[in-house]
């Protein structure tokens, strides 16, 4: 690949970056908690990229273009993750709220702090679940390659999870640094709420948009 070639592609890579989709709401959602959980989740995310550049590269990602059924079965499956992801954050908000209200207990093992390893799990399963990257890097990858072989492929999809990387470690360090700085409850709390009802909404219609 030409220097110029390579330099179109990044911008590319940058560009799609900065458009919002469901795993930019998954790393806002985890910034609530903090800016360590929401890295995580943006690093999770970034790992999910190269496993379908992998994908990609061995030549599976075909299976999804060609099979509808395929296809319609893990945007159902991703789908569902997200809706699950979100109706637990409702859920461990209200379980705050009582808390804070004195009106219930928090059953023993729940209410604990977001842990790094879930965050980064969600962020996984939320891009591995999502086929559109895959039929992304299958369709445009291919495009800025004058070889298209394992590695050249594999590298290009590394270059493209780490430039959405990094755009996600800065949101996630920025969105974390707003949420301190908002000390009142209701502001977080009205936060916490649009941010899981944006990704149960964004699950529903994924998996809707597969029937």
């Amino acid at each position: 690949m030409s220097f110029p070639l390579l330099l179109s592609f990044v911008g590319l890579c940058v560009l799609l970056a900065l458009t919002p989709g469901p795993d930019t709401f998954l790393v806002l959602r985890f910034s609530m908690a903090g800016s360590r959980p929401g890295i995580a989740a943006a690093i999770g995310s970034a790992f999910g990229g190269i496993v379908w550049a992998s994908v990609v590269a061995a030549g599976l990602a075909a299976l999804l273009e060609q099979s509808a059924t395929a296809y319609r079965t893990l945007k159902v499956i991703g789908g569902i993750y997200l809706v699950y992801l979100g109706i637990r954050a409702l859920l461990a908000h209200r379980r705050e709220r009582a808390e804070e209200a004195g009106e219930a207990e928090i059953p023993a093992g729940e209410g604990k702090p977001v842990t790094l390893r879930a965050a980064f799990a969600a962020g996984l399963l939320s891009c591995v679940f999502n086929p559109k990257v895959g039929l992304f890097y299958l369709a445009v990858l291919p495009q800025f390659l004058v070889q298209v072989t394992f590695v050249n492929t594999l590298t290009l999809g590394a270059i493209e999870s780490s430039v959405a990387a990094i755009e996600m470690i800065l949101l996630a360090v920025a969105a974390a640094r707003a949420v301190a700085l908002l000390k009142r409850p209701k502001i977080r709390a009205r936060l916490e709420q649009v941010s899981a009802a944006i990704l149960a909404a964004l699950g529903i219609g994924t998996a809707a948009s597969a029937v």
